[in-house]
This record gives C-alpha cells, structure tokens and sequence, in this order.
C-alpha cells in the first residue's frame, strides 16, 4: 500500500509538472519602442493571371470588344452578314472594327453576341451602361439602326435598346439597359434593324456600379484588406514570354479604345489549363493603377521590364531573349518616363498626360521596381545602367531589385550580393512553400544583414498540396493560412529590415484559373474572401507603428511547443497589439505580461479558427473560416489566455 501511495505522488506530481510546462509566459517590454513598422509593411501585389485584369477587377463585360484578338471574331457568335475590315478605323492602335449588312431576307437577321468572360454576371435592378463607335457603311446610306439587347441563360430577353446611326463618320453611341433577373450567365446580343449596313467597334457593356472601370465588389475586397502598398502590374507579365509580349506602360495609358492589345504569358503555360482567348487590353491600365493605389490606401509599386524576357521561358543563351546592355536606353527612358507620368508637373510631356487623363495632381511615386525573378549574371548587368540613371535624375526614389524565384540557393545568394553591390535600396525574394517551410522560416529574418538593402517579401504563399509538382495545386484552407500567420510574425518582429510584403497572386476567377492558392476567388457576381485573406487583413489593420519585445525565457517566440507570437505598439491609437498563432491540435494557456506597465484598460481578441486544417471559405459557403471578436480583461499589467487548438489571434489594447 505504501508503495502504491508512493507511485500516485509521483504520477500526481509529474502531471504537475507537465501542467506547468504547459503554461507559456510572454513578457513584452511594454514602455520601449523598437523599431518603427513602415506604412508599406503589409499590402497586396497584382497580376493579370486567373483573369484577374479582363473578366476580372477591369469590369468590363464584353470579349475581345475591339476585335483585335488574332482570331478576330474570338468570343463572338455571329449571323447572317458579318465581316471583319480595318479600312479607315477608328483607332489607329486597335483598327479592326466589323461591319454588319443587310442578310437579303425580311425574316433574316445579321448580328452579334458575346458571353464576355464565362458568361455576363447581370444582376436584378442593376443599369448596364452600353457604348459603341459606329458609322454607316456606305457613303450612301442613310439610317441604320442596331438594337442590343441583354439575354438571360434560358434565352429570354431581359432589356433593349435601339440606336440610330446616321452619319458615315465614326461616332460613340451609348445605351442604358436594366437587368430584371439575376443570372451569372447572361449574354449581349446585337442586331441590325434596317437595310443600311453599319460599322461597329469597341463594342463596350459596363456595370453602372464600376469605380473607374473597375468591379465595385473586388475593389471593396481590396480596401478592406488596409493595404499599405501595392505591386502591379504584375511579376511575369511584365517580362513577357518573349520581349514583344512584355509589359509596356506606355500602351496602358491614353484613351482606352487605343491602347492596343498584348498577348498574356499565362494563356498558355499550363497545358492542362490553357486559355487561347486570354489576352490583355490594357482597359485596366497604369493610370487605373495609381488611382486604385490612392483609392485604397497603398503606396503604388510599379514594376517596368529590365530587358530580359521570362527566363523560365527561354535560354539566357538565346539572345532574342534579351535585350545588349547596350541598347537599354529606351527601356531606362521608360523608366523615367514613368516617373514623370506619376509625378511631373503638368508642363511636362508625361505629367501633361497624367492632367489630361483626369489627374492633375501628382500621385507621389516613392519607389520603383526593375525586373521581376531575374537570376544570373543577365540581372545586374542590366540593372546596373538603370540605378545609375533613376539615381541620377530621382534622387529620392527608392529602387526594388530581385533575389530571383527562389528563396535559398546559389542564384539566390549571387542576387543579394549584387543588390548590396549597385545600392538596391529593397530586394525582393519569393517564397511559394509548403506548411513547414513557413513555420521553420519564422526566424528567417532574425539574422539578416542590418547595414545592406532592406526586404520586401514580395511574393509569398503557403501551398499545401502537390507542392512539389504542381504549384498551382494548392489550396486556400486553414492549414495554409495559419502557417503564414505564423510566419508573418517573423516579418513584424523584424520590421526593421523587412519593409513590405505582399501575398500572391491576388484574383482567380472560378472559372477561369491557371494557379492557386489565390487570395480571393470570385465569379461573374460575387467574391469570396479565403481564410488567407482574413489572416492578411487582421495583419493590415494591426501592423501598429513600433515593434515591441516579445519573448519567452528570453528568446523570440518562434515554434517553441508550436507557438509564434510578436507585438506593436500604435502610436495613432495608444494601443498595444499582440499576435499568437497557435499551430498544434492543443489549447495551450499563456500569461502575457506588459513589462513597465501598471494596468491595462479592457480590450479586444479577434480569432481566426478551424476545427479542420481543410477548412475553406468557397463561393458556394463564403463564410466558413470568418474572424471573431470578443472582450477580454486583463489582470493589472497581466493577460491570462487560453488559445485554442489551430488558432490565430490578436489582442488588442489601449492605454
């Protein structure tokens, strides 16, 4: 018996121990600031992939409106008389335009339809607002009408509208259809109602909710994240599959029915998801980005060619891949060009472009990146000439190199010593990883040099499945969210060296997807923001502006027992920010205590949490994974927590 009363002490007091173990205590230097957490720490990057651009945030509905794609009539169903000429356009950049004639019988029809992206998402009470440039087709004619009309998926006609035209020369005519149903998958249809043939271009259906041409709901998304920066027009794109298909800024401002079209690396670089009808019109241009940049909140970041096409694409060895140092100079003018659209005064060329387009007041461009995942000697070679340009005239802007596409290696390592040697002010490294890529990596940035170029962690993911053959097999669940928070708790706790970071990519249309995991999923009527998403946003608008000591025995909370945890102060609000992220299966129980503090007033906890790691908001179930507020008190200068299993959360208090 004895022996027996004996061996329970001993069971007793090892579950004593293990108890203890179990309660984590995180002491925060509550009354010293660290150092500052820059505006642009957390924001967003754009690129036009998944249709994310045309049939995406650009909402415009119609296909190929201008007829410029190289099958010309791509993504419109035409009869009766119907062709296709470029004999004295409209548009000098965009001169194909097609021409509607009389189909010879009385109980005939000649004209048009268009499904636009998968279908036209028409919604009931919603106006579409319908433009064209049409002329009469014979120099003889003397009236031609056109009725268009919105047609729901079962074929009926929804609205209508009819438009006389009566002169030879080209002239923009307008009509305002209303939507009586709501139907994803609705259809523009055109006909032509006299003798008189006509010619139409820039065939153009508009929500009358846009914002400049942009979808309204996807750029509420956008604002709700609190962006501090944003990347565009995009990573690859701006490389082009060859150096005729890159990006080019200049053909993306101006009037939009002449900005001309560009081939989208992305139509056809999966095989198994190819998109041959995926091209880029340039509605969605760099005036919109830097508009969107003012709307939402962001520094813009724009991204300009350094004249190497896509090296995954083609051979550094291939020299149509690249453009001779050389012969830069007209991709360095661009460069500054693009400085002088953003910031010039309006007596300059570009500076007067940016007034004529609407906006006469600069937008304050402070920074610029040169190239997207360049590696090799190629990179900074050409980089070189284009730092000692921009420094030479703008001073002040701030230059984004590349590390190149991986996060590691020898390419990787070569990339930073070459940033640190041309003066780099940030570098830019790209991470797509699996879960415990991201949670080993938590203290990646612990060690970095402090005296070089700061970080901008400029495309970054966790992908959970296939993660080793296809990257576009991942998935948005829980399990990837959490690691991220995890990881994103490494950037706040080293925000002095690193000064942005943006997931990637932005958009992917349901229907239309080339790569995921995506931070927000939409359809022609709605989105879905992903538990991604929820994690970027609790960061966004709870970056805080110093940096405050967290530690547990006196290192960094970073995967000790599974958890991570950072804080801020935020001067604006007087406010302290806690960050923990539990990634085990277990509750774990923590004191938090606010060193050089007395007492904290009430506060708030947002949780992000999933019984599930394959848990996932859909567009069928928007609301799967959701953050949850509640009140929590704490106990004078002392936060006594139970996290529970698989949970993000944020704690929130004032002075």
């Amino acid at each position: 018996m004895r022996k027996l009363r004996l061996l329970s002490t001993i069971v007793v007091g090892a579950m004593a121990v293990v108890a203890t173990a179990q309660t984590h205590q995180f002491n925060i230097q509550a009354n010293k600031l660290g150092a500052p957490v820059q505006p642009t720490m957390y924001g967003i990057f754009f690129e036009d992939i998944n249709f994310g651009a045309d049939g995406g945030l650009y909402a415009e509905m119609v296909e190929n409106r201008s007829f410029e794609f190289p099958s010309h009539l791509m993504g419109w169903g035409t009869f009766g008389n119907v062709s296709v000429s470029d004999v004295k356009p409209a548009f000098e950049r965009n001169p194909h335009y097609v021409t509607l004639l009389s189909a010879g019988h009385d109980q005939k029809f000649s004209g048009l339809e268009n499904k636009g992206f998968f279908g036209m998402g028409v919604k009931k009470g919603m106006k579409y607002d319908f433009s064209v440039y049409a002329r009469l087709n014979s120099l003889q004619g003397k009236a031609a009408k056109i009725r268009v009309e919105i047609v729901d998926s079962k074929d009926n006609p929804i609205d209508q509208d009819t438009i006389t035209i009566t002169n030879n020369q080209w002239k923009k005519f307008t009509a305002s259809l209303t939507s009586k149903v709501t139907d994803a998958k609705a259809l523009m249809r055109i006909f032509l109602m006299s003798e008189d043939g006509v010619d139409l271009d820039h065939i153009s259906l508009f929500p009358s909710d846009n914002w400049h041409g942009l979808r309204a709901d996807l750029v509420k998304d956008l604002e709700d994240l609190h962006p501090g920066v944003f990347r565009f027009p995009g990573g690859c794109i701006v490389e082009g599959t060859d150096l005729a298909t890159r990006y080019q800024w200049k053909n993306s401002v101006g009037d939009a029915e002449n900005r001309p079209l560009n081939e989208n690396r992305w139509n056809y670089t999966f095989p198994n998801r190819m998109y041959p009808n995926y091209y880029q019109t340039y509605g969605l241009g760099f005036y919109e980005y830097f508009l969107l940049s003012e709307k939402i909140g962001a520094q813009a970041l724009p991204v300009l060619s350094c004249g190497l096409a896509c090296q995954f694409q083609n051979d550094d060895k291939d020299a149509n891949a690249h453009v001779d140092v050389k012969d830069l100079e007209p991709y360095i003018q661009d460069a500054l060009d693009l400085i002088e659209f953003a910031n010039g005064a309006t007596t300059t060329k570009w500076g007067k472009l940016r007034a004529d387009m609407g906006h006469p007041a600069p937008f304050n461009l402070k920074q610029v990146a040169i190239g997207n995942e360049q590696w090799g000697k190629l990179y900074p070679e050409r980089l070189e000439p284009f730092v000692k340009a921009i420094r030479a005239k703008y001073p002040q802007m701030k230059i984004v190199g590349t590390a190149g596409p991986s996060p590691d290696g020898k390419d990787f390592e070569y990339g930073w010593k070459e940033m640190k040697r041309l003066g780099a002010d940030l570098v830019d490294e790209h991470y797509y990883r699996n879960p415990a890529w991201f949670l080993k990596n938590a203290g990646r940035y612990d060690n970095y040099d402090r005296k070089g170029p700061k970080v901008f962690a400029g495309e970054y993911a966790c992908h959970v499945e296939k993660f080793n053959t296809q990257y576009q097999e991942g998935k948005n669940d829980f399990e990837a969210a959490l690691s991220e928070a995890a990881f994103m708790t490494g950037l706040e706790r080293n925000a002095d060296i690193v000064h942005m970071a943006t997931y990637a990519p932005l958009f992917a249309h349901v229907d239309g997807w080339q790569w995921r995991p995506d931070l927000i999923w939409f359809d022609n009527l709605s989105s879905v923001r992903s538990v991604n998403y929820y994690v970027q946003q609790l960061y966004g608008m709870n970056k805080g502006s110093n940096v405050l000591s967290l530690t547990e025995n006196g290192k960094a909370v970073e995967g000790n027992d599974g958890l991570y945890a950072s804080a801020v102060y935020d001067k604006s609000e007087g406010s302290y920010i806690v960050k923990v992220a539990n990634t085990t299966n277990a509750s774990k129980d923590i004191s938090i205590v606010f060193n050089g503090l007395k007492k904290l007033s009430s506060g708030q906890v947002t949780t992000l949490h999933a019984d599930s790691n394959e848990a996932a908001n859909t567009v069928e179930n928007k609301n799967v994974v959701m953050p949850q507020t509640a009140d929590v008190t704490a106990n004078g200068n002392i936060l006594k927590v139970n996290i529970g299993a698989r949970t993000f959360a944020v704690y929130k208090f004032k002075k």
